[in-house]
């Protein structure tokens, strides 16, 4: 497969992201705002902070991830771009792996780059920072590529949002579960952290199949 339109819909993608409205500033004001009303609602009891800290910037991740991804696809059905990238040699599932790529560069690496401060606020261990910052990255990608499958298969459906987070939080809670574990553990070999990365690994591999199936049903 030629890498060129590939790479092409990746920059497409990334400047859709910008221009559209999916860049940094909403994901990552959700993002801040469901971390530091944690704070607020249980008080400043260090211990308690530090304990349920890591396990709420998951929440808080998986529900921004889905914030943007409305529009993920909406765009191209609607102006006919999905049914052009259809017409070439490009498989779809490249396309649509390209796109939420680009999408989580955009709007979900931002993300896992703010956990540390964020953790700092939750009476983190600062020299557990670091590797907080990679699992969400890690697992950021999960969620964004599970997300891509709701935005997908609620394409052609008017003011989705509610139907992508029914179809991909499902998909959400083991990498929830393995990411809460690995930062538990505290260690990037621990088994839990293995079964993090693992869980990445298999999004990465069965989303972008799964959305190319939805989108060539929503094209049709």
């Amino acid at each position: 497969m030629n890498a060129r339109p590939v790479l092409s819909a990746f920059r497409q993608a990334l400047q859709e992201a910008w221009a559209g409205g999916a860049g940094i500033f909403l994901p990552a004001t959700f993002f801040a705002g469901a971390a530091v009303l944690v704070p607020l609602g249980v008080g400043v009891d260090n211990a308690l902070l530090r304990s349920i800290g890591p396990g709420i910037l998951w929440v808080a991740l998986a529900l921004s991830s889905l914030v943007t991804m409305e529009r993920l696809f909406q765009a191209d059905l609607e102006d006919g771009a999905l049914d052009l990238w259809l017409q070439t040699d490009l498989p779809i599932s490249a396309y649509a792996a390209a796109k939420t790529l680009a999408h989580w560069c955009v709007a979900g690496l931002p993300l896992a780059l703010m956990t540390p401060v964020l953790g700092i606020l939750l009476q983190i261990e600062p020299a557990k920072l670091p590797m907080f910052a990679a699992g969400y990255a890690i697992g950021g990608i999960a969620f964004f590529f599970w997300g891509g499958v709701g935005a997908a298969l609620s394409a052609s459906v008017r003011r989705g949002g509610l139907l992508i987070a029914l179809i991909a939080l499902p998909f959400f809670f083991p990498t929830a579960i393995f990411g809460a574990r690995a930062l538990q553990a505290g260690t990037a070999t621990s088994p839990e952290a293995l079964y993090l990365i693992a869980s990445a690994l298999f999004s990465l591999s069965v989303a972008p199949f799964a959305m190319g199936a939805a989108l060539r049903l929503a094209a049709d």
